[in-house]
């Protein structure tokens, strides 16, 4: 092909909206309004926590909390890029901070490194790896690009099945399959010293899975700001009725 020459795209075009991309199909199903406002929040290096965050903002409605990068050479060009599609800019490699900020928005999902994952899974929130440091599970074995219209299918699989949607947690909970029942009750900071008793644990485990971690986080606040040391069903109680759970 010389230089220069013109090139008529239409069929390629057609062929892929037709037969590779399936964004078409989703953009007319239910499925595609389930995330609108759903709340995210992205780390992970400069470019590719401006990429996520601004195709979860344009592209899917998803309210991004706050997104934030390490890369603090590019911390002008990263605000940016991202002020105008989310709440908050966080600029830090203090990887403690960012575990806190996760903990205090309490965002329906994550995207970041492999260290928002760990933080993920100790508050029950779901995380889609988006930038390093990852894992060698981050690169499957099969043909799983991220650009041209068979990317978009994959991008949008990524954000999609990294939510977890309430419905589903609650049907995991009531018919098995889900470990939930294990709530982790230390939290994120170094310096959380809150223990729950037999009697609030009990409690705690009554509450169906989908907000079990949300009420958590509460009551350990609303405990943490008055001074008490251990969480029993009473401490839980006021908790909820303090909040108006």
């Amino acid at each position: 092909m010389h230089q220069g020459a013109e090139v008529d795209y239409e069929n390629f075009i057609n062929e892929q909206t037709l037969y590779v991309s399936q964004a078409a199909w989703f953009s007319r199903s239910i499925d595609c309004q389930n995330l609108t406002g759903k709340k995210a929040v992205v780390f992970g290096d400069n470019t590719h926590a401006a990429a996520i965050t601004k195709i979860l903002a344009r592209e899917m409605g998803i309210h991004v909390v706050w997104a934030g990068t390490y890369c603090k050479y590019d911390a002008d060009w990263f605000r940016e890029q991202v002020s105008e599609y989310c709440d908050e800019v966080l600029i830090s490699e203090d990887h403690g901070e960012i575990g806190d900020a996760i903990a205090r928005v309490e965002p329906s999902a994550i995207f970041g490194t492999q260290m928002e994952r760990h933080v993920g899974k100790r508050l029950d929130i779901p995380c889609g790896v988006i930038a390093a440091p990852i894992h060698v599970q981050n690169f499957p074995i099969g043909y799983k690009p991220f650009m041209g219209y068979e990317g978009t299918n994959q991008i949008t699989d990524l954000i999609y099945n990294s939510f977890t949607l309430g419905m589903e947690d609650h049907l995991l909970e009531i018919f098995g399959g889900h470990d939930t029942k294990e709530v982790i009750t230390r939290g994120i900071s170094a310096d959380s010293d809150l223990n729950w008793t037999k009697d609030g644990q009990a409690e705690l485990n009554k509450i169906p899975g989908f907000v079990r971690g949300k009420v958590k986080r509460n009551t350990e606040k609303f405990a943490r700001d008055r001074g008490f040391k251990e969480i029993n069903a009473e401490v839980l109680y006021a908790a909820k009725e303090a909040v108006g759970a």
